[in-house]
């Protein structure tokens, strides 16, 4: 189990904001990996997040798990596992550093993305397109996601313009990433990274993700959502140039 005090001052933030997001602040989480990897390994961060995140998931799947666009996800899954496999293969045959500059990208584009999202429609031309285009969505979701648990602007670049009902939109995005993230296990586990010290570090931080998931429940009704978003996204992109600094560095 980690035990440097330094790592606890950045996860325990950066864990809470993964509660916040499955209480109800979509896409905050996104900063949670490339923060940790400040302090440490990012693949080691990405281990160690995995279990909390798929503890997390439970809660929605089984809230929602009765509306859900199963069509749309019969394209877009096997295209995460085969996006999940090119980021193993990715992690697994390039440098720390590398991977480090890769998430810091990753980070720049998700927070400048949803700063985008925010301010005007989302594209239709996806709509248009053929459904097996989809996978091609899935396999950039899948590996955005295995790099830095980061896979939501490929999703939602392919399911938001489908303008699906509030609940299956909810429903069918619980069950993909929960899907992606158990997908995710077997390549964190050949890569060496599910060893005791990590999950043990999962399991400590794991009651701050569950705690923070009831406050974002709470505080989503309390809180200036645009300010926060903003805010956050910003940080992101923040985070991501410093991290591409630390690797190159």
């Amino acid at each position: 189990m980690i035990v440097d005090p330094v790592f606890y001052a950045v996860a325990v933030p950066a864990v809470a904001l993964t509660g916040l997001a499955k209480g109800g602040f979509t896409g905050v989480g996104a900063l949670s990996l490339p923060a940790i990897a400040f302090v440490i390994n990012p693949v080691q961060a990405a281990a160690i997040l995995l279990p909390i995140l798929v503890v997390q998931d439970v809660v929605g799947v089984w809230a929602f798990r009765r509306t859900v666009d199963w069509a749309l996800l019969g394209w877009m899954l096997p295209g995460a596992a085969v996006g999940v496999g090119l980021g193993y293969g990715f992690a697994a045959s390039v440098t720390p550093a590398a991977v480090m500059a890769t998430v810091g990208v990753i980070s720049i584009l998700f927070g400048a993305y949803r700063l985008w999202a925010d301010r005007h429609a989302m594209p239709r031309d996806t709509a248009r397109m053929p459904e097996w285009v989809g996978l091609v969505f899935g396999v950039g979701s899948g590996f955005t996601s295995q790099v830095a648990h980061a896979g939501q602007p490929p999703f939602q670049l392919w399911v938001l313009p489908r303008n699906l009902p509030r609940d299956v939109l909810v429903g069918t995005t619980a069950i993909f990433f929960a899907a992606t993230n158990w997908i995710k296990v077997p390549a964190y586990a050949a890569l060496g990274q599910f060893t005791a010290a990590n999950l043990l570090t999962s399991a400590a931080l794991l009651p701050v993700a569950l705690v923070s998931t009831f406050a974002g429940v709470w505080l989503v009704r309390k809180v200036p959502a645009e300010r926060f978003y903003t805010a956050i996204y910003w940080l992101m992109i923040m985070v991501g140039a410093g991290l591409i600094w630390e690797a190159v560095r």
